[in-house]
């Protein structure tokens, strides 16, 4: 699923009008995520999960295409945990279908 994609979900679940007031919803929460992890370093959204802010140190690295051994700077990613509710969406999808439960 791409945003395109989920434009056009949100404007079906939330049942809005128009496909640019979907966009406006959208492009609000991504910029809310945004805001909330550069100013708290994470967002916690229960049931669904966290997206955190994670520090890679700088390391030596390889050029694949000359063997060249290269310095990669220390830069900040975002990482995500799945919370309990979506992993249990899954889980139960894959048990229905004679999956192992734990």
């Amino acid at each position: 699923m791409n945003k395109t994609d989920l434009v056009a979900k949100v404007q079906e679940l939330a049942e809005l009008e128009s496909k640019a007031a979907a966009e406006r919803a959208v492009s609000a929460v991504l910029e809310a995520l945004t805001a909330g992890l550069k100013a708290d370093g994470n967002v916690a959204l229960v049931g669904f999960g966290t997206f955190d802010v994670k520090e890679r140190k700088a390391r030596t690295g390889v050029n694949p295409a000359t063997g060249e051994k290269i310095k990669i700077a220390a830069s900040k990613t975002v990482g995500f945990k799945a919370g309990k509710a979506l992993k249990d969406e899954f889980n139960k999808a894959k048990a229905a279908k004679g999956g192992k439960k734990k």
